[in-house]
């Protein structure tokens, strides 16, 4: 199989990408209103918030999602990402109770779960054999500091050398900081010390701290995400970023708030994926939510492929957003959808009917209905492998009685 290797900051893209993109740009045709914008994309000038809510507004989705994919052309060629990995959370217990959240629960409650260190190595047991990532976020336990999570990486980095932990959101960041009269800095410290590998980008929301009062009232605000994560860079740890739309904010909000972390990007280079993915509702959480259509999935995709033009992948969460619109997501922008993750209860406790049982195959096989080509990836984007699933035994019948 092809492997090859790349550095973090450019994750595996292409470094000419925008020379092939203005070369491929070059004879297309657009409809006026879309012009401009194509003729900056081509010149690799950065889109403006004006410039994104004409791509929200603009009529045909299609050509949004094609300017889009020549993007991703440009920087990936056709390759489309995932990785083996394993969902792990480790407590649903939490101090807070933001209004969007299925899964926190009271330390009292009757389903309330932590896992300890023992119990945590024992689950990851049944996964190591098959994947190179764990990945825990959780609930903010009132009694674990960053010395609990300390010994928890160091235990499984000893225990599984092979794989990579990607764990705590900034609000966890934020957390351990206070529980143990700490910096940030200290904290990520002590965590990459101990064989933290990256962060999840989780816990962004909507980078609005007025958009913030109302969904996540008590989390980290909109600049201490940003100073966790630039923290994080610069100390050598890469992350990913999220925003969770489709719940109060408008359609400026969620520009500005990729403006806010391309901005990040720029400075430090230390973002690799974005992911945006709509709040599922129900009755009772949010009732006030817009809830996201299928095609406004797709179109905010391919306008954060279009706007974010600091940070290297976009991913189809197929965790939130189910393997069918992830598939056609492959084909507006989106050039990674996650990995096989094996058990996951966050997004599924939220409504997510997304499979959990996907092999290296079945997700290979999403990827190549796409349109694209899979390419097994490292979890900081550094070492790389196109996929070629193994052919299936032949299944050998019984004769038939003469």
């Amino acid at each position: 199989m092809e492997q090859w290797s790349s550095t973090q900051e450019l994750a595996g893209c292409l470094k000419d990408w925008q020379q092939r993109l203005s070369e491929s740009l070059e004879f297309e045709q657009w409809s006026e209103t879309i012009i401009p914008i194509a003729e900056k994309v081509a010149l690799g000038e950065r889109l403006s918030i004006e410039d994104g809510l004409i791509l929200y507004q603009h009529p045909n989705l299609n050509e949004v999602g094609r300017l889009a994919d020549f993007v991703r052309k440009s920087r990936f060629e056709n390759f489309a990402f995932f990785n083996s990995n394993v969902h792990i959370n480790q407590t649903n217990v939490c101090v807070l109770a933001c209004r969007f959240c299925a899964f926190r629960r009271s330390k009292n409650s009757t389903d309330a779960y932590s896992l300890d260190i023992e119990a945590y190595v024992e689950d990851l047991s049944k996964y190591a054999d098959y994947v190179d990532e764990v990945h825990s976020v959780g609930g903010l336990h009132p009694d674990w500091d960053v010395y609990y999570y300390r010994d928890l990486f160091k235990t499984v980095s000893e225990k599984f050398p092979h794989i990579t932990i990607k764990s705590l959101t900034a609000v966890e960041i934020k957390h351990l900081s206070q529980l143990s009269s700490m910096s940030f800095r200290e904290v990520l410290t002590i965590l990459k010390d101990a064989g933290l590998g990256s962060l999840p980008g989780g816990g962004a929301e909507i980078l609005d701290d007025g958009v913030r009062a109302i969904i996540c009232n008590g989390k980290e605000s909109s600049e201490e995400y940003l100073e966790i994560h630039r923290t994080a860079h610069e100390i050598g740890l890469p992350s990913n970023c999220t925003m969770l739309f489709g719940t109060v904010e408008t359609l400026k909000h969620r520009l500005i708030h990729m403006d806010k972390l391309r901005r990040l990007a720029d400075e430090t280079g230390g973002f690799q994926c974005f992911v945006p993915y709509p709040f599922l509702p129900d009755s009772s959480r949010l009732p006030e939510a817009q809830c996201a259509t299928g095609t406004e999935v797709l179109r905010t995709i391919a306008v954060s492929r279009l706007m974010l033009d600091s940070i290297p992948h976009i991913k189809a969460y197929r965790m939130n957003i189910g393997d069918g619109l992830a598939e056609l997501a492959l084909q507006f922008g989106a050039d990674d959808i996650d990995g096989t993750v094996q058990k996951e209860s966050i997004m599924h406790l939220a409504g997510s009917t997304a499979p959990l049982d996907h092999d290296l195959s079945k997700l290979s096989k999403l990827i190549e209905n796409a349109g694209c080509i899979p390419v097994k990836r490292n979890t900081t984007y550094e070492k790389f492998e196109i996929f070629i699933a193994p052919t299936p035994k032949a299944i050998r019948g019984l004769k038939m009685a003469k």
